[in-house]
């Protein structure tokens, strides 16, 4: 039988394949291989094993120490502790000063990022070029963001006090400085403190981002005519724009979650105008020993976190959708 001849009669063949219309054999699916399988398993598991040992298992016991009612004399038995429900975030809501302490972290942690982006970026922008001394004053940038916080509160907690290095600067201009440590002007020492311990971390990644950004654009902008406001509006910024939100949201979550540095410079209890709600979750845990009560603000803790990382993890991806269209 020929190829024509098979085309004609419909015998299976290679010529069955040219005929109009013919159905196209179904593509042959690779065996799953097992060892390949295994391997992949193997290799995911220590990624697996650390995901369950530090957020899964912490979290599911803060959510199960959320619903008891978990006080000294339950503790040592807290699996036995009576069953609440939802009554202890209902308390915290309700009977505790978790709204405002939500309100002291998230506006101090707001206004101190937004404080922080400029100094920031202008400080990429000041070490973005080669000069002499350029490494001495990056490390010197740097100094803010690797001290330890329990030392930027010693050492701030100092400055602060009423007969103090700020107070004395501020005599010889004539200002009386007053109490920065208590009072509503402690508000401001929160803010002013955050901001000089967190703009390094924008400066580092605007950094970075300058350093992605390819010569020639500078050059193409250069040929066109652009002075330097121009350029750094219409080509720097936007391709900055990556690092700068990164640098926002890890920030904006660090000071919300700031508990070292009020809790060094306030101390417990801390003033109303400065108590934030990690050591408000502290004094609640190891003050007053309601641990059921602690878990659940911690819970709401995290809740509020998410919020913002989830709407960043959002953006990004969508970028990437709008880059690969």
């Amino acid at each position: 039988m020929t190829v024509t001849d098979s085309v004609t009669t419909g015998a299976p063949g290679t010529g069955d394949l040219r005929r109009p219309g013919a159905a196209r054999p179904a593509p042959r699916r690779r065996p799953r291989s097992t060892a390949g399988t295994a391997a992949a398993l193997w290799l995911l598991a220590p990624g697996g094993l650390l995901t369950v040992a530090v957020i899964v298992v912490p979290f599911t016991v803060a959510i199960i120490m959320s619903l008891l009612d978990l006080d000294q004399y339950s503790f040592r038995q807290w699996l036995s502790a009576p069953f609440i429900g939802l009554g202890n975030y209902a308390e915290a809501l309700t009977r505790t000063g978790l709204l405002h302490a939500v309100w002291v972290s998230g506006s101090a942690a707001v206004i101190a990022t937004l404080l922080a982006l400029p100094v920031g970026v202008a400080a990429a922008l000041t070490t973005h070029l080669p000069f002499r001394g350029r490494a001495v004053v990056r490390s010197l940038y740097l100094i803010p963001y690797v001290l330890p916080a329990f030392v930027v509160g010693i050492i701030w907690r100092i400055i602060l006090q009423p007969d103090g290095v700020a107070n004395h600067g501020l005599a010889q201009l004539g200002v009386d400085g007053g109490l920065w440590l208590n009072g509503p002007k402690s508000y401001l020492a929160l803010i002013l403190v955050q901001v000089w311990s967190s703009w390094p971390l924008i400066y580092l990644l605007a950094l970075s981002g300058l350093q992605g950004i390819e010569g020639s654009l500078h050059e193409a902008a250069a040929l066109d005519g652009a002075e330097w406001a121009a350029k750094l509006r219409y080509v720097v910024l936007p391709l900055l724009r990556g690092p700068i939100s990164l640098a926002l949201i890890i920030s904006l979550l660090h000071m919300f979650n700031s508990f070292t540095l009020p809790f060094v410079m306030f101390g417990v209890p801390a003033p109303q105008d400065v108590e934030v709600l990690p050591v408000l979750t502290y004094v609640e845990s190891f003050q007053n020993l309601r641990f059921g009560l602690s878990a659940a603000m911690a819970v709401i803790s995290l809740v509020l976190i998410l919020v913002p990382l989830l709407v960043y993890l959002r953006t990004v991806k969508l970028d990437t959708e709008e880059a690969s269209a």
